[in-house]
């Protein structure tokens, strides 16, 4: 079945860049009868899962929601495993990371993230630095919002200090600012859990982005979910503006 599942998919037309919104740990532990801390470690089962595949495939970016700016007001206890969890994460897979080529960076502001995990993190992106079959992103206490908000700011200071004239901020120029600045924007953005928003991720990158819905919660979401969502996204015609007679050629 696998072996089927793939020959539907176009390995020149892979998506450069997926987002993924990770949706659905803490339903998935309800539904069960277990504390929310269980979906999270079984949803960190799937990532292991999702970015073993992309890696496979040739997915050159892979960037994963894994803690939003507004999750820092869940209950302290659940905030508490997450973070745990991250550390885990890092220790277990270390080792892998390097082996598969993967170069590990981060989305978001990591001042609220416990030191020795802060500190655990970014040895892990000093390690992987040179490494380039694969980027990884993890959107750690990320908000788009205020990633917006913070290009915003440092344009506004170089524009102060004279270092640059307002009239040259473009849409190129703002998106040098951003986290995902040395990125593609996202061709392929996937959202588990059955919701149908886009919840402070990536708004500015995935102005292009097209959109996969999975009514999976994130802890059931695997392999084959995922090429379900890729064979889905090969079958759309990508127009950034265009005519399809623009792009076939014709006038």
């Amino acid at each position: 079945m696998p072996g089927k599942k793939l020959l539907q998919i176009d390995p020149e037309r892979l998506p450069r860049h997926i987002g993924v919104v990770m949706d659905g740990n803490g339903r998935w532990a309800n539904q069960r009868g277990m504390e929310r801390s269980r979906g999270h470690r079984e949803g960190s089962k799937a990532v292991r899962r999702i970015v073993r595949t992309c890696r496979r495939l040739g997915i050159a970016n892979l960037t994963l929601f894994a803690f939003s700016a507004q999750n820092w007001g869940r209950p302290a206890v659940e905030v508490r495993a997450l973070m745990n969890l991250l550390a885990e994460f890092i220790v277990k897979e270390w080792q892998e990371i390097m082996q598969r080529d993967i170069r590990v960076v981060r989305l978001g502001e990591l001042r609220r993230v416990p030191p020795e995990v802060r500190k655990q993190l970014e040895s892990l992106i000093l390690a992987t630095r040179k490494n380039r079959s694969m980027t990884l992103a993890l959107a750690l206490s990320y908000g788009s919002r205020e990633e917006i908000a913070r290009a915003a700011r440092n344009l506004a200071r170089r524009a102060r200090n004279g270092k640059i004239k307002p009239e040259q901020v473009d849409s190129r120029l703002f998106s040098s600012f951003l986290y995902t600045a040395r990125m593609p924007d996202p061709d392929l953005i996937i959202r588990t859990g059955g919701e149908q928003r886009i919840s402070n991720f990536l708004l500015w990158q995935s102005a292009y982005a097209e959109f996969y819905f999975s009514n999976k919660l994130w802890p059931d979401f695997g392999e084959q979910d995922l090429l379900k969502a890729l064979a889905d996204y090969q079958k759309r015609r990508r127009r950034f503006g265009l005519t399809d007679e623009q792009i076939d050629g014709g006038s």
